[in-house]
């Protein structure tokens, strides 16, 4: 049984006030039409980046499969000039990772096309997550006999061209597939108090440190618990689930 599909909405002329007064609040996905970002939707050509790049060298993940797996970590890290990046990368499809990150994202979509599908943190049970990472390689298809929850998880979809500006909330899950070459930047964002955030966290990979200092707390509750007979951890591991879902877990329906 495959689980919803639903289409990110996409907004035509918003202006920067729209987006942060009405839009940005409600912490959902969103794909900007229609904003200028200049010249370079049309002067980013494999040609004008292999020039400008030159040879200065760049590191790169090499996998020897399409889909790499950042769990197995199934690559190695190789250096590569960086023309001879832009031109290996012009020459096929390329997927990137389904994952997570701590910050909110705008993923600009300045040449070429992408498809990007994306998981609500609500649906989080259901991703069979190894920290921020998905076990699930292949969402289009996935091994429903091993992994039979993520059939229920909510898929978000939509489809970037030149000039598309994607908001990718924090904690959301996507998973990204160039359709053809092209140029995306993604611009991240740190929007909770400072002090919320590892201060040597310098890529936003690291949970905030509450998350982490509460993900610390129930490790040591669950060795506290394994001292138990298994049907007394049993019960008041599930009665602690519980308590968790009562006192954490939003109120809010999306």
């Amino acid at each position: 049984m495959a689980g919803q599909h639903l289409p990110v909405p996409r907004l035509e002329g918003v202006s920067r006030e729209q987006f942060m007064q009405h839009l940005y609040p409600q912490r959902k996905p969103l794909v900007l039409e229609g904003i200028d970002l200049g010249p370079c939707t049309s002067k980013w050509t494999v040609d004008y980046l292999s020039q400008v790049g030159g040879k200065k060298e760049v590191k790169i993940h090499v996998a020897a499969v399409a889909q790499m797996d950042f769990i197995s970590k199934n690559f190695v890290y190789r250096t590569l000039p960086f023309d001879q990046l832009v031109q290996r990368a012009a020459e096929e499809k390329h997927k990137e990772f389904f994952v997570s990150e701590v910050m909110d994202n705008l993923l600009i979509q300045v040449t070429g096309k992408k498809r990007v599908v994306l998981f609500s943190p609500r649906d989080a049970q259901y991703l069979y997550l190894k920290g921020t990472k998905s076990e699930v390689l292949n969402i289009d298809n996935p091994d429903l006999a091993k992994y039979p929850l993520f059939s229920k998880a909510r898929r978000y979809e939509c489809s970037l061209e030149a000039g598309d500006v994607l908001f990718i909330p924090a904690l959301w899950f996507h998973n990204v597939i160039s359709e053809e070459f092209g140029v995306g930047v993604n611009i991240f964002w740190k929007h909770l108090p400072s002090e919320c955030y590892d201060k040597t966290d310098t890529y936003g990979n690291k949970d905030p440190t509450a998350a982490s200092r509460a993900a610390q707390i129930l490790d040591r509750a669950l060795k506290t618990l394994a001292e138990l007979p298994e049907e007394y951890r049993d019960f008041y591991a599930r009665r602690m689930v519980l308590h968790i879902q009562d006192k954490a877990y939003s109120k809010n329906s999306e």
